[in-house]
């Protein structure tokens, strides 16, 4: 992976950085470490980052909006409702795909996109 002047790490404030852990752990399969109760780093498997506990913002609150990828939203989409994930924008079209946003539990906004249906 080509790493200079690419994003390398991302960092999210989180109410609780466990229950940020174990969603994205149960919902996206992404590995953890923990660094003591206010910090736990994350690998998906193509990016690296972590979840510090803070109070986050909401995109609408100026935030920007992590979107992830799926090749079928709605199985996603259910599995994001079962965790704990609170779907602020069911899914809906846009030039080039569909996708819906949703908030963790520890409070960061993030969507989830398809490039097209597959129903």
């Amino acid at each position: 992976m080509k790493r200079e002047r690419r994003i390398d790490y991302v960092e999210f404030a989180s109410r609780d950085p466990a229950a940020s852990r174990r969603f994205f752990e149960q919902v996206f399969g992404w590995q953890f470490e923990d660094y003591g109760p206010d910090y736990t780093a994350f690998d998906d498997g193509e990016l690296q980052g972590g979840f510090f506990r803070a109070t986050p913002l909401t995109a609408s609150a100026g935030a920007p909006l992590i979107v992830l990828y799926a090749a079928q939203l709605e199985p996603v989409l259910a599995v994001v409702a079962a965790n704990g994930g609170d779907v602020i924008k069911p899914i809906f079209s846009f030039p080039g795909g569909r996708r819906f946003q949703f908030i963790e539990p520890g409070g960061n906004e993030l969507a989830v996109w398809s490039e097209r249906d597959h129903d």
